[in-house]
């Protein structure tokens, strides 16, 4: 899914080129800060072909996703750069239905916590408004329940990744400011741990994540 970040680059770039020379970063924009975010999240093999059987396998995880970030970004010339952090949790999860089913075992996957740290660097668009890339590395855990309908047996398994992405920040009186930003992760390194806290030795998956976050926050 290398196109992907090739478009989020050219768009950043395209932002930063067009942007006055003579724009001055303010404190808007710059120190330490906290917010609070909440969005859509949707995972799915990084493989563009679904399964195609008689149970129509549905391959994506969707739903709500919500969490807490800190960061510190600073200015440099006329752009505004920033260091990171993220724990996100999501709801996200298949809906296979195991009831009647007679075979060697079926399982459904929950998405569970999500981690990211990273940089960004952005732009300003008016005195008030930031428009901003974003990159870093991202860890996600996804739980596996596997049964038989006699037997459940949850099973960890942890991803690394990175995560690339963009969007747009407004600055509101009192320090406090809004933003909205699409990010694209991609898994390509895991392991997982059985319910004795057995570790696997790590292996390559194909994994790709798309989320669509909100935020509200506070800069100090």
């Amino acid at each position: 899914m290398n196109y992907r970040v090739a478009i989020i680059l050219a768009s950043a770039s395209a932002v930063a080129l067009s942007a006055p020379a003579a724009a001055q970063v303010n404190d808007a924009f710059t120190g330490p800060r906290v917010e609070g975010v909440i969005g859509y999240d949707i995972s799915r093999p990084g493989s563009s072909e679904d399964i195609d059987n008689a149970d129509d396998i549905d391959q994506s995880l969707d739903d709500v996703a919500y969490g807490a970030a800190i960061g510190y970004d600073f200015a440099v010339g006329g752009v505004v750069a920033g260091i990171e952090a993220e724990y996100v949790e999501s709801e996200a999860k298949t809906e296979f239905d195991t009831t009647g089913f007679e075979g060697f075992g079926v399982g459904n996957i929950e998405a569970g916590r999500d981690l990211y740290v990273g940089a960004r660097v952005g732009v300003l668009a008016t005195p008030s408004t930031l428009v901003y890339a974003k990159g870093g590395y991202t860890n996600a855990s996804y739980n596996l329940l596997a049964t038989d309908n006699e037997t459940d047996r949850g099973t960890d398994i942890d991803l690394d990744g990175f995560r690339v992405g963009g969007g747009i920040e407004q600055s509101f009186g009192g320090n406090f400011y809004a933003k909205a930003e699409y990010r694209y992760s991609m898994y390509s390194e895991g392991e997982v741990e059985a319910p004795s806290g057995l570790e696997s030795d790590r292996f390559d998956v194909d994994v790709d994540r798309h989320q669509v976050m909100f935020g509200l926050g506070y800069r100090f």
